[in-house]
C-alpha cells in the first residue's frame, strides 16, 4: 500500500476540513447584528439606485475591465513557469512563448480599439 497519491488525498482532506471548519466557526461564533445597511446590496458606499424595469444593461467598460484582468492573469500564469525553466526549454520554449505573446496581443488590440484603456 505504497500509493503516491495518499499524501495528496490527505492534504486535500485537511484543506477541506479547515475550509468548512472556518465557515462553520464564523457562522457560529460571529456577531449577528443585522441592520438595513448590511442587508442591502453594496455599491461602493452609495445608496443603491432602483433598476430599470427590464433590468438595465451594464456598460461595455465593465466587461472590458474584466477582460483586461483575465488577459493579464492568463499571461502571468503562462509566463511565470516559462521564465523559471527558460534554460531547459531553449529554442522551443522561446518560439512557443513568442507565439503565445503574439496571440495574446489580439485581445489587447481589440480592447484598445474599443476604448478600454481610456479611463474618463
Amino acid at each position: 500500500m505504497n500509493n503516491p497519491y495518499v499524501p495528496l488525498l490527505v492534504l486535500m482532506g485537511i484543506a477541506m476540513v479547515l475550509a468548512l471548519g472556518g465557515v462553520a466557526a464564523s457562522a457560529v461564533i460571529g456577531p449577528k447584528r443585522y441592520n438595513r445597511a448590511k442587508l442591502d446590496a453594496y455599491e461602493c458606499g452609495i445608496e443603491p439606485t432602483p433598476q430599470a424595469a427590464g433590468g438595465g444593461r451594464f456598460p461595455v467598460k465593465y466587461y472590458l475591465v474584466a477582460m483586461t484582468f483575465i488577459i493579464f492573469d492568463i499571461e502571468v500564469v503562462f509566463l511565470y513557469p516559462w521564465a523559471v525553466d527558460f534554460s531547459t526549454l531553449a529554442m522551443f520554449g522561446l518560439v512557443a512563448m513568442l507565439s503565445f505573446l503574439a496571440l495574446i496581443t489580439v485581445p489587447f488590440v481589440y480592447e484598445w480599439r474599443r476604448g478600454g484603456f481610456e479611463w474618463d
